[in-house]
């Protein structure tokens, strides 16, 4: 009997020492699950820390391009009005000179007897006025027997014609229409023939 009482005891000794040894098993897996977790949420943290920074940066580049851009639109906004401002001047200074002459001849009207000197004065004020334009680029249209043309002419009035050839042709000009450097700046308003 004490040797099934030995062999008892060696039994459970063995089978305490099994649990013991499986229990030991069971908390270093759980130690190595809870290592993993940490692990991965060390990772996870990481990976949230780099995003972060990442969104700071492009937030910091989109903040960067949008100040420069907008500095960028300022700063031609700024050029397109001073270069506005001098065609202006540079314009009204070629001008000037024109109305010096208006103003020469307003005031020589006043004591003129002779109408033919003062018809030749306007007419020389008109042609150093026609030719300043000319210098900015503006040109007059030819219009009179020219095909009409919509995207130069606004048909004020039609006529019957008087020859086949002048059918669909402009046989008189209302209002003169002008390019300036070869774009429509004012469309000729026209009498066409139908």
């Amino acid at each position: 009997m004490t040797e099934n009482k030995e062999k008892d005891l060696e039994d459970k000794s063995s089978v305490s020492e099994k649990t013991n040894k499986s229990e030991d098993q069971k908390k270093i897996i759980k130690k190595g699950e809870k290592d993993k977790k940490a692990i991965n949420l060390k990772i996870k943290r990481d990976k949230i820390k780099d995003l972060e920074e990442k969104v700071k940066e492009l937030n910091d580049k989109h903040l960067r391009l949008y100040s420069e851009f907008d500095n960028y639109r300022k700063r031609t906004l700024n050029e397109k009005l001073e270069l506005t401002k001098i065609v202006s001047a540079d314009t009204l200074q070629l001008l000037l000179p024109v109305l010096d002459d208006f103003e020469r001849a307003i005031s020589s009207t006043e004591k003129a007897e002779d109408i033919k000197s003062v018809k030749q004065g306007i007419n020389l004020i008109y042609n150093k006025f026609k030719t300043s334009l000319s210098q900015k680029g503006l040109k007059e249209m030819k219009c009179i027997g020219e095909i009409f043309n919509t995207d130069l002419h606004e048909a004020m009035s039609k006529i019957p014609s008087k020859s086949k050839k002048e059918k669909g042709k402009i046989v008189d000009i209302i209002e003169k229409g002008y390019f300036l450097n070869d774009k429509v700046l004012r469309y000729a308003k026209v009498i066409i023939a139908e």
